[in-house]
């Protein structure tokens, strides 16, 4: 019995890391595009385009990594069309006060056109790319300590497998989140960028170009957007599927809402929102209790678990939360 009772421990102990693990990977590319957006809305620029600038990056880091067989390169390619894609978005928004929602929307959607596109005629796969080779995918950091410590007992699946089984970008999104905050609170740079989204005249009237801190913060957006639509195809499928986003962007832009434009309150937020798809990836297969008729539960019902979750999210508390006070808003120079 004692016997039995330790191998259910066991099982119970793999099945948390089993998920907790599926967590930090599916939030990943959440929290590094909420913190793309924390950075830009922050400093007074609406960006509804991080879906479209994922979409772009995955297209780009997939199409490289194919082509040349260099992570680095694969990297750089998804790096310079993000900050292309948030220097357009500055250029039209910031310089020329074009409207931000609509330039956002024309982002995503030229993004998911234009991927399709010359995934098709690059490639002629009906818009995917091959699958990438090895040497680009993104493996485990830490292969050899995650396997010393899985045998410790009680913590040790939770540490090899839930922890420390993960590739660099999992653990490059959680600093992230920490960089992101002391760059935001702790220094001159985050005090004049989060006084460019709240009182843009103030800076401008103490000689800072108010312009120049959006444009930073954009660029900083389109690194951050490239690293999370990279990560799609450089860890969690092997090759770009059309539309592989599938609403992350829009789930990023929900998580920043809920965590109020904070980056700690961001990670929370995406971590729940990965939670919920990793419980439903475990959910699959799995029958439901004879009171409620038995049978499996319907697949459908399961994936739509975090999208779901974002609407009632922002149902709930965009209303309440308080956006930037000059979010959305032209700075226009008085003379």
């Amino acid at each position: 019995m004692r016997g039995c009772r330790g191998r259910g421990d066991v099982v119970d102990e793999v099945t948390v890391a089993t998920v907790l693990a599926s967590t930090l990977r599916v939030s990943t590319p959440l929290i590094l595009c909420a913190l793309a957006g924390t950075l830009s809305e922050r400093s007074g620029v609406i960006d509804l385009g991080l879906e479209g600038k994922m979409l772009m990056c995955a297209f780009a880091a997939a199409a490289m990594g194919v082509a040349a067989g260099s992570l680095v390169l694969a990297l750089a390619a998804a790096i310079a069309v993000g900050v292309a894609l948030s220097m357009l978005h500055g250029y039209a928004c910031v310089s020329h006060r074009g409207d931000q929602v609509v330039l956002g929307m024309a982002i995503t959607m030229t993004a998911a056109g234009l991927t399709v596109v010359l995934g098709i005629a690059w490639f002629k796969q009906g818009g995917q790319t091959p699958p990438l080779p090895d040497a680009v995918r993104l493996g485990p950091l830490l292969p050899g300590v995650a396997d010393a410590v899985k045998g410790w007992p009680l913590v040790g699946p939770l540490l090899g497998l839930g922890l420390l089984s993960h590739d660099g970008f999992v653990y490059l999104a959680l600093a992230a989140v920490a960089v992101v905050w002391w760059l935001l609170y702790r220094t001159r740079f985050g005090l004049r960028l989060r006084a460019a989204g709240e009182n843009p005249a103030m800076i401008d009237a103490a000689g800072v170009s108010v312009k120049g801190m959006r444009y930073a913060a954009l660029a900083l957006n389109g690194v951050l957007s490239a690293l999370a639509g990279s990560y799609l195809v450089l860890a969690l499928t092997p090759s770009f599927i059309p539309n592989m986003t599938a609403g992350r962007g829009y789930m990023a832009l929900a998580a920043m809402i809920f965590g109020k434009w904070h980056p700690l309150g961001a990670l929370a937020a995406c971590l729940l929102f990965g939670f919920l798809e990793a419980v439903a990836i475990r959910l699959q297969g799995v029958a439901l209790p004879a009171a409620l008729g038995g049978g499996q539960v319907p697949v459908q019902a399961i994936q739509a678990l975090p999208y779901l979750m974002t609407v009632v999210l922002l149902a709930g508390f965009i209303g309440r939360a308080a956006a930037p006070k000059a979010l959305g808003t032209p700075y226009i120079k008085e003379r």
